[in-house]
C-alpha cells in the first residue's frame, strides 16, 4: 500500500470511528438528545460499532490501525518503521476532523446543554460564569467526556495502569487474530473480532477512565474540545492528558512483545 493510501484510509477510518464514539457519548450526554441518559451500556456498544464501521471502511486502502498503539505494536513485530509517522500523522488528523464532526451533528444539543442553568450552575448568569471559572480551574469542563476521557478517581499510576491493561488487550487481539495477508492491518473477520473486543474491554475495564485505550482517539478530540467556541466549556483537563497517550503506547509495545515471544 502506498504512503497516500495509507493516510487517506486512516484519516477516514479514524474520522468515523471518533465520529460514531464521540456521537453516542454526545447522545447519552447531551440535554435535548433523545438518547440522554441511555447509559454505560450504550457507550460501549456505541464504541464497538464505530471500530467496525470504521475498520470496514478503511482496512482496504490501509490496513485500519486507527490507533497508534496498534501501529507502534505491529511495528515492533514486524521490525518496519518506515510508515509510522504517516499512520500516526493520519490518526491524528482523523481523531480532530472526527470530534469536530461531533460538534457540528450536536450543535444545538451542546448550545442547550451548556446554557442550561441546571447543568453550568446557579440560579443567574453570574452563578453560570462562576461555574465556568471553576470547571475551567479544576480541570475538566461538563462536556469534556463527549471529546476526550477522565478517570472516576485521580490516581495517575492506576490510571496510567488501566490504560495499559486495557491496550495489552485489545492489541494482542488485533495481532493474533484476523489481520490480512499482509500481516499489516485488519482482515475482514479481524474487525468484528476487534468490534466485540472493545465492547468487552468497555464492559470490564472502562469504569475507571473511560478507556481510551487509543492516544489518537483522547488527544485529537482533547485538542478540538480547546479550540471549539462553546459557551461555558470549562477546561480541557491537560493535566490528566498524558495518561491516555502514554498508557496505550507502553500497552501496544508490551503487547508487541507478549506476541513475540508466544505466538511468533
Amino acid at each position: 500500500m502506498s504512503s497516500s493510501d495509507i493516510f487517506i484510509g486512516e484519516t477516514i477510518g479514524t474520522a468515523i470511528l471518533i465520529l460514531l464514539g464521540g456521537g453516542v457519548c454526545a447522545a447519552v450526554t447531551l440535554k435535548a438528545s433523545k438518547a440522554r441518559n441511555a447509559g454505560w451500556l450504550a457507550i460501549t456498544f456505541g464504541w464497538g460499532f464505530a471500530v467496525l464501521t470504521a475498520v470496514y471502511t478503511s482496512a482496504p486502502l490501509s490496513g485500519a490501525h486507527l490507533n497508534p498503539a496498534v501501529t507502534l505494536a505491529i511495528a515492533v513485530k514486524d521490525g518496519d518503521w518506515s510508515n509510522v509517522p504517516i499512520y500516526w500523522a493520519g490518526q491524528m488528523l482523523g481523531a480532530m476532523i472526527g470530534a469536530a464532526l461531533v460538534w457540528v451533528a450536536y450543535l444545538g444539543q451542546f448550545h442547550a446543554h451548556l446554557t442550561d442553568r441546571e447543568i453550568v450552575g446557579g440560579p443567574g448568569a453570574q452563578a453560570t460564569k462562576a461555574k465556568a471559572v471553576e470547571a475551567q480551574e479544576t480541570g475538566a469542563g461538563p462536556v469534556l467526556g463527549i471529546f476526550s476521557t477522565g478517570p472516576e478517581v485521580r490516581n495517575a499510576a492506576q490510571n496510567l495502569a488501566t490504560e495499559i491493561i486495557g491496550t495489552v488487550v485489545l492489541v494482542l487481539a488485533v495481532l493474533t487474530q484476523g489481520l490480512n495477508d499482509s500481516g499489516k492491518g485488519l482482515g475482514t473477520l479481524g474487525a468484528l473480532v476487534t468490534a466485540l473486543v472493545v465492547v468487552s474491554i468497555g464492559l470490564s475495564l472502562g469504569g475507571p477512565t473511560g478507556y481510551a485505550i487509543n492516544p489518537a482517539r483522547d488527544l485529537g478530540p482533547r485538542i478540538v474540545h480547546t479550540l471549539l467556541p462553546l459557551p461555558n466549556k470549562g477546561g480541557s483537563d491537560w493535566a490528566y492528558a498524558w495518561v491516555p497517550v502514554v498508557g496505550p503506547l507502553i500497552g501496544g509495545a508490551i503487547a508487541a512483545g507478549i506476541y513475540n515471544v508466544a505466538f511468533a
